[in-house]
C-alpha cells in the first residue's frame, strides 16, 4: 500500500532544534540497563495482569457461592479482570504526572512497591466459606488498586527505556520489551499446568482451590521485589535534555495541546485492547465451554498461543523499523481481520482434536495481538519529552476501559450467532480499529527523542 510521505511539522511548544546537552553517543551501559529494566518491568506487569485469568480460573469456587448460575460466574470472573484494566488509566494519569514532574526512576519505584504489596495481600485473601461475598468483593477491589499501581509502573518504566534507546534500534528494543507480555502469560500457564498436574483441583476443598492458587501470587510479589531492587541499583534517570521542560500539569497540557494525537492513539489502542481481551480472556473460556477441553488442555493451548505471540514480536518490531510504524499498523490491522479472526473461527470449529486446535492456536497468537510488537516505540514517539510519560501512559491505558466490558458486548450476539463464534466478529472490529488508527497517524520511526521538532503532527 503506497502512502504519502509524512510531513514533519514542529510541535506547538517545540520550535527549537536539538535541545542543549543532548549527547551524540549515549552511555551504552545505561542504555542496556534501561532496556533490561523496561523488559523486566513489562514482564512483571503482565505477569500480574494475567494472574486472575489463568491462576484463578480453576479456583473460582473459592471466591464464589456454590449456587451461582454460569452467567453470573462468568460476569464475576470478567469483573476481576476488568477492575484491573479500569484502574490502569487512573494510575497512568497519577504516575504519569509525577514521572513528568519529579522523575521517571523515582516514580517507577513507588509504583512497583505498590503493586508488589497489593499482590501479596491478594495471596492472603480468605474465601467465600469464611467471609461470604466479601471474598470476591475484596478481590475485585484489590485488583482495582493493583491496576492503579500497574498503570503507573509501565507509564514510567517504558518511556525511560525508550528515551535511552538509539533511534535505529527503537523498534527492536520496543519489541523485546513487549514480547515479555506473552512470555509472562507462558510462564503463568506453565506454572499453573505443573500445579494442576501435582495438586487436585476437582472440588472446593481440593488442595489447588484452597491454597495452590496463592503460590503464583506470592511469586508475583517476589518478582516486584526483584524489579524494585534492579531499578534502585541499575537504572539511571534520563538526562534533563531528554525529559525536557517540566510542566506543573502535564495531563492538562496533553488534553489542551495534543487532543488529536491522543484521539488517534485512542483509536489504535482500543482495537489493540479489544483483540487482547478476546485472545487472553474470552478464548480460554470458549475452549473450555465449546470445545470442552480440560483445564490442562486449555492452559496448554493458551501457552502455545502466547509463545507464538512472544516469538513474533521481535519480527514485527524489526518490520516496523524497516517499513515504518504507520504502514505496519495499517497492514497488521488487515491481517487481524482476515487471518486472526479466520484462525480463531477455524480453531473453534476444528474437528481434529487437540492437535488441530494447537495448530490454529499458533496463527491466533501471531495475528491477533502482534500490535504490541513496536507499540512502546510508537507511543513514546508520538509525544514530546515534557509530557512523554503522561502521553504514553494515558494513550496506552485510557483505551482499556471500553474493551474491558467485553462480556457485555458479547452478550449482544445471543440469539444472533453461536457464542463461540461471536469473538471472531470482535476480532474483525479490533482489526478495523487498528488499521484506521494507524492510517490516521503519522510516520514516527525517525523521531529524535532529543529533538521535539522531529515529532510529526497527524498525517
Amino acid at each position: 500500500m503506497s502512502t504519502p510521505p509524512p510531513v514533519v511539522e514542529p510541535q506547538p511548544e517545540a520550535l527549537d532544534t536539538r535541545r542543549p546537552g543532548a549527547p551524540h553517543d549515549p552511555d551504552l551501559t545505561k542504555v542496556r540497563a534501561a532496556v533490561r529494566g523496561g523488559a523486566l518491568a513489562y514482564f512483571v506487569d503482565q505477569f500480574d495482569i494475567y494472574l486472575p485469568i489463568v491462576v484463578l480460573a480453576p479456583a473460582a469456587a473459592y471466591f464464589q457461592a456454590a449456587n451461582l448460575s454460569p452467567g453470573t460466574t462468568a460476569l464475576l470472573a470478567s469483573l476481576v479482570f476488568a477492575s484491573t484494566l479500569i484502574g490502569r488509566p487512573l494510575g497512568a494519569v497519577i504516575f504519569g504526572h509525577f514521572a513528568d514532574t519529579v522523575g521517571r526512576k523515582r516514580t517507577t519505584l513507588v509504583a512497583v512497591s505498590g503493586f508488589g504489596v497489593v499482590t501479596l495481600m491478594i495471596a492472603c485473601l480468605p474465601g467465600h466459606e469464611t467471609i461470604g461475598v466479601w471474598s470476591v468483593g475484596l478481590l475485585i477491589a484489590l485488583r482495582f488498586v493493583d491496576g492503579i499501581f500497574l498503570g503507573g509502573e509501565y507509564t514510567t518504566a517504558v518511556p525511560l527505556a525508550m528515551e535511552w534507546s538509539p533511534k535505529h534500534k527503537r523498534g527492536l528494543y520496543a519489541s523485546l520489551i513487549t514480547s515479555t507480555s506473552p512470555a509472562a502469560y507462558v510462564m503463568i500457564a506453565a506454572i499453573t499446568l505443573v500445579m494442576l498436574q501435582l495438586l487436585p483441583s476437582a472440588d472446593l476443598h481440593s488442595a489447588y482451590v484452597q491454597w495452590g492458587w496463592r503460590i503464583p501470587f506470592v511469586i508475583g510479589a517476589l518478582l516486584a521485589a526483584v524489579l524494585f531492587r534492579f531499578y534502585l541499583k541499575q537504572v539511571h534517570e534520563p538526562p534533563a535534555a531528554l525529559t525536557g521542560e517540566r510542566h506543573k500539569l502535564p495531563f492538562v497540557r496533553l488534553l489542551v495541546r495534543y487532543p488529536k494525537a491522543l484521539a488517534q492513539v485512542f483509536v489504535l489502542m482500543t482495537g489493540t485492547w479489544l483483540a487482547t481481551n478476546m485472545e487472553a480472556a474470552v478464548t480460554p473460556a470458549q475452549l473450555k465451554a465449546h470445545l470442552e477441553l480440560s483445564s490442562k488442555q486449555v492452559t496448554l493451548t493458551m501457552l502455545v498461543i502466547n509463545a507464538a505471540a512472544a516469538l513474533s514480536y521481535p519480527v514485527f518490531g524489526l518490520l516496523s523499523q524497516r517499513i515504518g510504524r504507520r504502514r505496519f499498523y495499517i497492514g497488521y490491522g488487515l491481517s487481524v481481520i482476515v487471518i486472526g479472526a479466520g484462525a480463531y473461527s477455524l480453531m473453534m470449529t476444528s474437528g481434529g482434536g487437540l492437535g488441530g486446535v494447537l495448530g490454529w492456536a499458533i496463527l491466533v497468537g501471531v495475528f491477533t495481538v502482534g500490535t504490541f510488537g513496536p507499540i512502546a516505540a510508537y507511543l513514546t514517539e508520538r509525544f514530546p519529552a515534557s509530557i512523554r510519560s503522561t502521553g504514553y501512559g494515558v494513550g496506552y491505558s485510557l483505551a482499556l476501559i471500553a474493551p474491558a466490558f467485553y462480556q457485555f458486548y458479547l452478550q449482544q450476539f445471543d440469539g444472533v450467532m453461536p457464542a463461540h463464534l461471536a469473538p471472531a466478529v470482535m476480532f474483525m472490529l479490533a482489526g478495523a480499529l487498528i488499521s484506521v488508527g494507524g492510517f490516521l497517524g503519522p510516520e514516527t520511526k525517525d523521531v529524535d527523542m532529543w529533538d521535539d521538532s522531529t515529532i510529526p503532527r497527524l498525517s
